[in-house]
């Protein structure tokens, strides 16, 4: 026999106890049998997980080792492109700061105040100013934040010289805080 706090028998559940419950285990694997995307770090030696679009899982951390990483972890012809961003970057601001957050690299003048990012998608890497409409020309990317601008990069199609002149306008910017 059912009673009226029997949620069998359509009454409510009973009071809660305050006992803690065990937490769940994490999924052992996410899509098409990939490991679930936790955060942690894949074990030395391994290839990093490359998320949907290709986009390397590398673990948050700030300096050139985690963003090293991220590049070589891009896959094909983008780690080329990685390169040759990161060289340009470097180059045209002495002593930028680096870090990996949120699965794509971020460079500053000061640690947790960017004024780029880098993402991987299946066809291009996105390279995102985080005040872009103060560029000039500016960026034809637009987004929904109003100050952001992107810059799609597909294979072969880098132009070299205007992105040094954005990096370089970008870094006298007021850096974004993330």
């Amino acid at each position: 026999m059912t009673g009226k706090n029997d949620p069998r028998a359509g009454g409510r559940p009973p009071p809660a106890t305050g006992k803690k419950t065990a937490a769940k285990k994490p999924r052992a694997a996410g899509k098409g049998g990939r490991p679930a995307a936790t955060g942690s770090k894949a074990p030395a030696g391994t290839q990093p997980v490359l998320l949907s679009g290709g986009n390397p899982r590398i673990a948050k951390g700030y300096g050139d080792a985690p963003v090293q990483t991220y590049v070589a972890a891009m896959p094909g012809w983008k780690s080329d492109v990685g390169r040759r961003l990161d060289a340009i970057i470097e180059r045209t601001v002495p002593g930028v700061r680096k870090a990996v957050k949120w699965n794509s690299p971020f460079y500053g003048i000061e640690d947790d105040l960017w004024f780029l990012s880098l993402h991987v998608f299946a066809k291009y890497v996105k390279v995102t100013f985080f005040r872009g409409t103060s560029l000039r020309p500016v960026p034809t990317g637009a987004s929904k934040h109003p100050a952001v601008r992107y810059y799609d990069i597909y294979e072969d199609q880098l132009d070299e010289a205007q992105f040094a002149d954005w990096v370089k306008q970008a870094s006298l910017l007021p850096g974004e805080k993330m």
